[in-house]
């Protein structure tokens, strides 16, 4: 039990492990899309960064909205440069699983996306989800803006009504400004498009708000 508090505890600056100056190596195609992982993006696109849980199924949930020009699986919120995906496992980097979503503005909203984000997952269960325990599967809103934070806090404020009149608790959802963003390994990219039968952890509270 001391292992598994541990891990859902975010380290220190001076405890996080010491990374990596190169990034790692990236097939820079979607799998599913077939548009670009990396920038430059289309002029008429925005960037949006959500943490909901394993980003498998996070992912997935993503890429198949309709507005989404190119979705990527990744790493953010810590302090390891370049992290592995096992770094990152062992809760010593503090970075969190993150989908980083690159979105048509004329097509889908970023307010759309946050409700896509909050009902696809349960976020009041701070650094956990479901049965996927560590500091790696916390509930984020990494946002690029001041525009993004209002909207991102009301959404949230609106969903917290709904889900205490549920009955659930507190959202532990963390809104802060987009941290860097590191690519997870080739293998993670739109994984569950690649193994249909693969794990995804994703499951929501069922609570629909609006």
């Amino acid at each position: 039990m001391l292992g598994l508090r541990k891990k859902q505890n975010m380290p220190a600056p001076n405890e996080s492990l010491p990374g990596r100056a190169q990034a790692l190596p990236l097939h820079n195609q979607h799998f599913v899309l077939g548009t670009p992982l990396k920038p430059p993006y289309p002029t008429n696109c925005s960037l949006a960064l959500f943490g909901l849980g394993c980003f498998w199924g996070a992912e997935r949930k993503f890429w198949q909205a309709e507005g989404v020009y190119s979705t990527a699986v990744g790493y953010a919120g810590g302090y390891t440069p370049n992290p592995t995906y096992e770094e990152v496992c062992s809760g010593q980097t503090g970075h969190n699983e993150v989908v980083r979503v690159v979105f048509e503005d004329a097509r889908v909203t970023f307010e759309q996306l946050v409700w896509l984000f909050l009902e696809s997952h349960n976020p009041t269960q701070g650094m956990r989800q479901g049965n996927d325990v560590g500091t790696q599967y916390r509930s984020g809103i990494y946002v690029q803006d001041a525009a993004q934070r209002a909207i991102a806090a009301e959404c949230v404020t609106q969903y917290q009504s709904a889900l205490r009149a549920a009955g659930y608790g507190d959202i532990t959802t963390e809104i802060i400004d987009a941290p860097e963003f590191y690519f997870a390994e080739d293998y993670h990219q739109q994984y569950l498009a690649k193994n249909p039968g693969g794990y995804c952890g994703l499951g929501g509270t069922g609570v629909r708000c609006g």
